[in-house]
This record gives C-alpha cells, structure tokens and sequence, in this order.
C-alpha cells in the first residue's frame, strides 16, 4: 500500500473555491483501479490550507493515477495553489488502531 500526504496552500477566501474546482477529479480519482481513499479537505484551524490524503493498493496504481492526473490537467481548477507539499509513504503493514 502506498499513502499520499499532502498541504495545498490558498488564499483564505479561495479556499472553498479551490476545493469545488476538483471535486469531479477527485471523483474521477476514486474510480480508479487501486484507489482505497482519495479526498481533498479543508483544515479547520488554517482557512488558507488544504490537506490531501490518499491510500493506493501499490505504487502501479499510483503511478497510472499520476499519469492520468496530468493528462487531465486538474480539469479546469481556476485557482491555482501558492504552494504545494505532498509525499508518498511506502506502508508494510496496517492494523486497527483501536
């Protein structure tokens, strides 16, 4: 399993636009062969931050993703991030927490 993490930074007041520009990508995203979780979230406590998460079944999934994510080009998001940080983190093993 592969997890991806990341922050988007936004102005404040484009957050909400920000988000609903990639509602249908993020969709598209969750269709995907090998998507266990793809979702893009407002952080409550920073109105200009937003935290994606995602879980793929292996790093080939990823990687198509990755492909056709470019291909799409964010499907017409208008706003466009100040910054970005995401990481992809190789998992071994899960269990439940609790």
């Amino acid at each position: 399993m592969v997890i991806v993490g990341g922050t988007f930074q936004v102005d404040p007041e484009l957050r909400e636009a920000f988000i609903e520009g990639r509602v249908a990508s993020m969709r598209t995203s969750r269709a995907e062969a090998g998507c266990l979780e793809y979702v893009l979230g407002a952080d409550p406590v920073d109105a200009g931050r937003v935290v994606l998460f995602e879980r793929w079944a292996s790093q080939e999934h990823l990687d198509a993703h990755i492909s056709a994510l470019r291909a799409r080009a964010a499907d017409g998001a208008d706003v466009q991030p100040k910054a970005v940080t995401i990481r992809a983190y190789d998992v071994t093993g899960e269990r439940p927490l609790m």
